[in-house]
Parts: structure tokens; C-alpha cells; sequence
């Protein structure tokens, strides 16, 4: 493998090992890293509602096989995994997860690990919130595990910075990132979309503020719609049947006829712009190339300003300059 300038992209390793057999996976990771990939994001509980035993855990074992299988691939990439959300019982979830009590995250971590094959993951995520546990013990419970970073995903922010608060009295690393669904339509107000199962799932302007105000990484998941923007055998989903939307669908189909990319191309560079990182859990080479180029996409100013004034709630970016 070539190395090349690091690309912003991560790559979502939900269905490895389940949908996406053990070859393709190993051939996407290898094109990610050959293309300058670097942040690959997994999950205990990928992907337990794919799998034969109802329980996670094969995207981290196919990882931790490649890995095994690639001698100093590790030195090259940074490996994020998320814990929380694993069902207790198959078809428990999501009354019946592992959720966030020490207990718990001690020991999902130590499977993670061992399951990945590594002593040390680059960053940790708490996937989604546990109103039964104190986000101060989970926070302490964080604080003793071999992780460098530490973020959240489907949490509100309220809830973010209290732990953020503790973190910083007990002398622990606080979280430094959020991982959000993003993309450039908006869903209407009150909807989640298709995938999202999280109340505090989607990015919010004050969820986008906070992060901007406090130096944290936002990741951005299915920011594509699965591919909805680009395959005419897909459709957009309902959620975002609204006439904002309809010019801001005017506003993409422009620049991406300026660019000659395509409108998923043009996502990605927009979300750049927007200090967003995406995330693509695409199932073929293809898919992961065409982002790969999204993402080295450069949109003028003239361009953004279009997508952004696209209609009259348009998101004004928190990490403008004011």
C-alpha cells in the first residue's frame, strides 16, 4: 500500500463480518488506508440485528483480523469503537441493553479489545445515553480504561457537559467529539430519519454550537442517506419532503453540475466546510472511492454561500468567524 495525504473521511465498519463478508471488508480497509484513510468506527454491537446469534461484535473481530493479517497497518490507522448499546439478550434491544453502568463499560471494553486484537483503541465512544446510570460514574469508570480519546454519540448536550464538567474535577480526559447524524437536508422538524433511533440523534444548530464553542470533533453518520442522493433506485426519504429542502435540492443539483461531481460528492465537501467529518458505510470500492474524491472535493465561496442561503433557515455555521 502507497501512503498518501490523509483523507478527513472515516470509515463506518457497521456491516462487516454480517452483510459485508470478510473479503470485501479486508478489500475496503485496504483501499481506505491505500487512498490516505485513517479513522475507522466501529461498535460492540455491530451488527447484532444482521447477525446469527443476535449479539454484535463481528465488525470488530473482522477488524481485528485484518489488522492481524496486516503487520504495520495499525501504526497507520486510529480505530474508534463505541460501547452501550449491545442488547442483553437477543431481541432485548432496546429495552434490554448493556448501557453505561461501570460495571458495564469495563467489561464491553475488555471485549472490544479483545476482539479487535489491540491493547489500546484511539478513541471511545459512548453510543447512546443511559438515563439509569449517573453520567458521572460512567465517567469515572471511563477514566481507568486504555483509551485515548473519548467522545459521545446520541446524547444531549446538557448531559455532555456535565460529564465533560466531572471529567475536568477528577483530573480525566474529558470527551472532545460528537458523532451525530448530519447531511445537507434537513429533516423536518420533529422527525427523525430512517436509521436514527435516538431522540438526540440528529445534529441540532445548538448541538453543532456547543462543539464549535468547546473545541470538540463532530463525525458525521449517514450523511449520503444510503445513497438516496445519487441512485435512482433509491428514493429520498419522506422525512425530508419539504419545500426548504426542495431548494436546497435545486441549490446541490447546481454545483454539482458546476463541479461535474456528483450530489453526494458535493454533501461531503459541504459538510467539510461546515467543520463536519463524515463517515461512509458503504458496501462496495466503488462507493468508498467516489467519497474518497468527495471529501478532496473544493467548493468556491460563491458555491458554499449558494448551498448555504439555499432557503431562509439556513444553518449559519457556528465555526464561521463571528
Amino acid at each position: 500500500m502507497t501512503q498518501t495525504t490523509q483523507s478527513p473521511l472515516v470509515l463506518g465498519a457497521m456491516m462487516f463480518g454480517t452483510t459485508i463478508d470478510e473479503d470485501t471488508s479486508f478489500a475496503l480497509l485496504d483501499r481506505f488506508v491505500e487512498r490516505g484513510g485513517v479513522w475507522i468506527d466501529t461498535a460492540d454491537c455491530y451488527a447484532f440485528w444482521a447477525s446469527a446469534s443476535g449479539h454484535g461484535g463481528d465488525s470488530e473481530r473482522v477488524i481485528g483480523r485484518w489488522l492481524a493479517a496486516r503487520p504495520g497497518v495499525r501504526e497507520r490507522v486510529r480505530i474508534a469503537t463505541k460501547l452501550g448499546a449491545e442488547p442483553v439478550e437477543p431481541g432485548s434491544w432496546p429495552d434490554r441493553r448493556a448501557g453505561l453502568s461501570p460495571d458495564a463499560v469495563r467489561s464491553a471494553f475488555a471485549g472490544s479489545l479483545d476482539r479487535l486484537g489491540i491493547d489500546r483503541v484511539d478513541l471511545l465512544w459512548l453510543h447512546q445515553e443511559d438515563r439509569s446510570v449517573r453520567i458521572e460514574d460512567t465517567v469515572e469508570a471511563l477514566a481507568g480504561l486504555a483509551a485515548d480519546r473519548f467522545g459521545v454519540s446520541n446524547h444531549p448536550s446538557w448531559l455532555v457537559e456535565r460529564g465533560r464538567v466531572h471529567a475536568t474535577a477528577i483530573g480525566a480526559v474529558p470527551f472532545d467529539a460528537l458523532q451525530l447524524n448530519a447531511t445537507y437536508l434537513r429533516p423536518r422538524p420533529g422527525t427523525l430519519p430512517p436509521g436514527v433511533e435516538h431522540r438526540f440523534g440528529v445534529l441540532s444548530d445548538e448541538q453543532a454550537d456547543y462543539a464549535a464553542e468547546h473545541g470538540m470533533d463532530v463525525w458525521a453518520y449517514t450523511p449520503l442517506l444510503s445513497g438516496a442522493y445519487d441512485n435512482p433506485e433509491k428514493v429520498i426519504p419522506e422525512v425530508y419532503d419539504h419545500p426548504g429542502n426542495t431548494a436546497r435540492i435545486a441549490a446541490l443539483d447546481a454545483v454539482a453540475a458546476e463541479t461535474g461531481a456528483a450530489r453526494g460528492q458535493v454533501v461531503l465537501a459541504w459538510l467539510l466546510s461546515r467543520g463536519l467529518r463524515p463517515m461512509l458505510g458503504g458496501s462496495k470500492v466503488g462507493q468508498l472511492d467516489s467519497a474518497l474524491d468527495g471529501v478532496a472535493l473544493t467548493l468556491d465561496a460563491g458555491q458554499l454561500q449558494r448551498l448555504d442561503a439555499a432557503d431562509r433557515f439556513a444553518w449559519a455555521s457556528p465555526y464561521a468567524k463571528r
